[in-house]
């Protein structure tokens, strides 16, 4: 059972090679760039994928798009970041899963190992998390939502790849990830702003949704960046995961106290804010 793979791409010249190479089970690899300005698109050819461009918006609209216009060999389509890596587990579960798949399944959600300095942050990261990131073509869409995206238009049932595949997030280090999140922090402050809280999705059974709603909830809290810190290194145990540990959860807080301010300037523009 074949599977074609969807990398998102824009100047990722030095993490790109390690998650091709991760994938050498898939015989069809599409890079789809949205400007980069370094070797990524001659890195991804020479490597072998097929290399499509597209202007980002955002990550939802950007897989749809993959979905819609690359000519994909495979009825399943598994969406990897660059600085993501497949394992041989997660490519055995995978296979595995698919061959063995209904006709119901439209889709699985996958889960990750989150990176830093060679050490798993399973606490800090409060792991398994999970995002529909193996789809079933023409069964399933991504809808946007802040600064990722979550699944809709799902026709079937969505499953488990339970095997994580690996994230490397700081790979960049922390100056580029922290500027990168500043822009996040924007959508994710939109985001949280808009829509309805309900009930139904706070204590709903999809976790994607709960997620949703509870960043929703929780941004209104006095002092949520300390305690946000606190929940991960304190109650998530993430004070056992050393110095990366320490560091992850400090910047998560510094990220979600990006977020608060940029809450707290919409919410005092009023109606305008929607632009």
């Amino acid at each position: 059972m074949t599977v074609s793979t969807v990398i998102l791409t824009k100047n990722e010249e030095d993490d790109l090679p390690d998650c091709l190479e991760s994938l050498y089970w898939c015989s069809d690899i599409h890079v789809l760039d949205s400007g980069s300005e370094d070797a990524t698109c001659e890195i991804a050819r020479t490597q072998g994928a097929k290399v499509a461009t597209n202007n980002f918006e955002s990550f939802g609209q950007q897989r749809n798009w993959a979905l819609d216009n690359l000519n994909l060999a495979s009825e399943w389509i598994l969406f990897l970041d660059a600085d993501e890596r497949s394992t041989p587990s997660f490519q055995e579960e995978i296979t595995d899963s698919i061959k063995d798949a209904s006709g119901s399944t439209a889709g699985f959600f996958c889960c990750w190992k989150l990176m830093l300095e060679g050490i798993w942050l399973r606490r800090s990261d409060a792991f398994p998390r999970w995002q529909m990131r193996l789809v079933r073509r023409g069964r399933a869409r991504f809808k946007s939502v802040g600064h990722g995206q979550m699944e809709t238009d799902v026709k079937g049932r969505l499953s488990y790849i339970k095997e994580p595949y690996l994230h490397h997030p700081f790979s960049k280090g922390w100056s580029h990830w922290l500027g990168k999140h500043e822009n996040y922090a924007k959508l994710e402050a939109k985001e949280r702003l808009t829509g309805t809280l309900r009930a139904r999705d706070l204590f709903g059974t999809r976790s994607t949704a709960r997620n949703i709603a509870l960043k929703k909830l929780v941004v209104r809290l006095p002092f949520w960046p300390l305690l946000r810190f606190l929940h991960a290194y304190v109650w998530r145990m993430g004070i056992l995961e050393g110095a990366p540990g320490f560091q992850y959860c400090r910047n998560i807080a510094r990220y979600e106290a990006m977020i608060v301010r940029n809450f707290c300037n919409l919410r005092r523009q009023g109606p305008s804010r929607g632009g």
